[in-house]
């Protein structure tokens, strides 16, 4: 899923102690939200353009964009949405504005186009405005604010008894009571489907009769539903690194995950073997890694970011392991791995809890993935570790763990999407958080709107990967050309 890395948002306010990546952790969203009306408010929706503040790369522009802090009551309190864009560079060939929608859930849009948009290609960049916001909850977009204090006593997501379990339980409700407390009323508005009509607002406020949009990641989901909600707004939209939001249980949501990440790790295992540079080349890397994880376990392995520091076994999968993957950085993992290996063992000592990102309550409005009691939560993660037995404590488990009780304003459910134009779904086929089986489902239920474009090879986010998927996403998105149907780009040797 979108739990990857760049979690950290362009600006998180907090009381209490400090937060940085951590601002939101645990945090689950509470009323659920009233039924979304499609027709939009009286309003006239205006960007008022003037250089970004502490830029290092000159020329992105940045604005505000007033919207109703709930939809559902387009007249009552609003907030001021961040806004970004770099004007295209070829003024005589502009095509329009093409908004990009932030993943995580968490990042920043803003942030995104501030410091540079190196991700798009030299082609989009030439014929749209590349615009993204920050996503309300997040940046400078009425930013989640919780207490630091309480925010530092986040249980383990290894629970051992129903007494943790219900321990938890009762942690994410003082929790939430605090975020929304030191958030004000848009903490329980912060689903996707709210963020869509947030979408729609800015698109009427750049002048565009149609939306075109790319969506990475989480961001995906929000292009999906947009697709859904305003089928005939749609001009091209390119979903990448796909969330499929129709994964309706707990396990199966949590053995998807798995299987992916479990994935990952085999084709590094694989490439290892036979790659000669491979720091591990010639020894059982399974074997290595079982020894880090049991001596992370025990809190003897050092955080090789905060020497001194014991580094968790959740850590080592999710911040070590996990993100290398992102970018299918085997080398890189192969060299981190003998490195800590060959470090000297901390004496033992009970390892700390790491902040999880500010993904969670958006996550935890859009996916209701309830858990009913401690005997549950122990099934469902060992099935995980059946599924990735490499990779123990995911974390889509720990987000699972930071939602339970939550109610879920915009639960997961089939797309209909009837009536849009082509809509290109790009997926690699080793991709560590969004498995490649979620974006052949989620193409299926475009039904013929859907068109999958599939990288050969592995990473998170894909089309860039190669000149083949870079030319074939630019003529989508330039000319609304689609790929024949089918189309497989062969992967890149990294």
């Amino acid at each position: 899923m979108p739990l990857r890395g760049g979690f950290t948002p362009r600006c998180i306010a907090a009381r209490g102690t400090a937060m940085a990546v951590g601002a939101v952790m645990a945090v689950t969203t509470g009323l659920a939200v009233a039924p979304v009306v499609h027709a939009s408010p009286s309003a006239t929706w205006t960007l008022h353009w003037a250089p970004c503040d502490d830029t290092a790369d000159p020329g992105a522009e940045c604005a505000a964009l007033s919207v109703p802090v709930d939809w559902a009551h387009p007249d009552g309190p609003r907030l001021d949405l961040a806004v970004a864009r770099r004007k295209a560079t070829d003024p005589g060939a502009r095509v329009g504005s093409m908004v990009f929608g932030p993943g995580g859930p968490g990042d920043s849009g803003v942030e995104r186009v501030v410091s540079g948009i190196g991700r798009f290609s030299p082609e989009v960049r030439r014929r749209f405005d590349i615009v993204s916001f920050d996503p309300r909850g997040v940046g400078d977009s009425n930013p989640v604010t919780c207490s630091g204090d309480l925010l530092a006593e986040r249980p383990s997501p290894e629970l051992k008894s129903q007494a943790d379990f219900d321990a938890t339980m009762a942690y994410n409700r003082r929790l939430r009571a605090d975020c929304r407390a030191g958030t004000g009323p848009v903490f329980d508005h912060l689903d996707t489907a709210q963020t869509v009509r947030d979408v729609d607002a800015l698109r009427a406020a750049l002048g565009e009769r149609k939306l075109t949009f790319h969506g990475s990641s989480y961001g995906t989901l929000l292009g999906a539903r947009y697709a859904e909600t305003y089928p005939r707004r749609v001009r091209a939209i390119v979903l990448e690194s796909v969330m499929d939001h129709s994964v309706l249980t707990t396990r199966d949501f949590l053995r998807s995950e798995a299987a992916t990440a479990q994935d990952s790790f085999q084709e590094f295992v694989k490439w290892c073997d036979g790659a000669a540079d491979c720091a591990l080349h010639d020894r059982d890397v399974r074997a290595v890694w079982q020894d880090l994880l049991a001596r992370a376990g025990r809190g003897e392995l050092e955080d090789p970011a905060e020497p001194g520091t014991p580094l968790s076994s959740s850590d080592l999968v999710n911040t070590v392991a996990f993100r290398k993957f992102y970018k299918a950085d085997y080398a890189g993992l192969a060299t981190a791995i003998v490195e800590m290996e060959a470090g000297e063992p901390l004496p033992a000592s009970p390892t700390s809890t790491s902040p999880l990102p500010p993904a969670i309550p958006v996550f935890c409005s859009d996916w209701h993935l309830p858990v009913r009691d401690y005997q549950e939560y122990a099934s469902l993660v060992a099935m995980m570790n059946r599924t990735a037995p490499d990779l123990p404590y995911l974390l889509p488990v720990h987000m699972t763990a930071a939602c339970l009780g939550a109610p879920t304003a915009n639960p997961q459910h089939r797309l209909d999407a009837h009536g849009t134009p082509p809509i290109l779904v790009s997926n690699a086929l080793h991709d560590p958080a969004t498995g490649y089986p979620w974006a052949v489902s989620v193409a299926r239920q475009l039904g013929r709107s859907g068109v999958l474009l599939t990288y050969g090879g592995h990473g998170h986010g894909s089309v860039t990967s190669s000149p083949c998927m870079q030319d074939a996403v630019d003529s989508y998105l330039t000319d609304l050309a689609v790929p024949p149907r089918g189309t497989i780009c062969p992967a890149v040797p990294s």
